[in-house]
């Protein structure tokens, strides 16, 4: 497998996401990794491939550096690490120019939107995202 290009995903900071200190919450920063990754999957799987599954997040792990604050430009940085059978390892990096706010490492089940079960990326899709060198 060959390493996966970053999917660049733009944030809008809305008046929604900050809190009683002025700046973005915490939680708010899980959403954008979530909108981002799927962001992912819809731009790079063929169209009929990306309505057949559905992705739920199984773990996040995520390093603040530093806060965002309302209309700040802020981009999230998408890697897909590897995919493992039905799971998915994502490297994330939230950053307002050269700034990085947050780092985040997370994995995800794909599951099929039919039956709600796991279901494995097939070798012809996989491709899409690990494009050969």
């Amino acid at each position: 497998m060959t390493t996966a290009l970053p999917h660049i995903h733009r944030i809008g900071v809305l008046p929604a996401d900050i809190d009683f200190m002025g700046h973005v919450n915490n939680a708010r920063y899980l959403n954008w990794v979530q909108d981002a990754v799927l962001d992912h999957w819809n731009k790079l799987a063929p169209p009929e491939t990306a309505a057949k599954y559905l992705w739920v997040a199984l773990k996040h792990e995520i390093t603040y550096r530093k806060p965002a604050f309302l209309n700040d430009d802020v981009i999230a940085s998408v890697v897909l690490e590897k995919v493992h059978g039905a799971r998915s390892f994502y490297d994330t990096v939230i950053k307002r120019g050269e700034e990085v706010l947050a780092e985040v490492k997370s994995s995800w089940c794909c599951i099929d939107a039919e039956t709600l079960r796991p279901a494995r990326i097939a070798a012809e899709i996989q491709e899409y995202f690990f494009p050969k060198d």
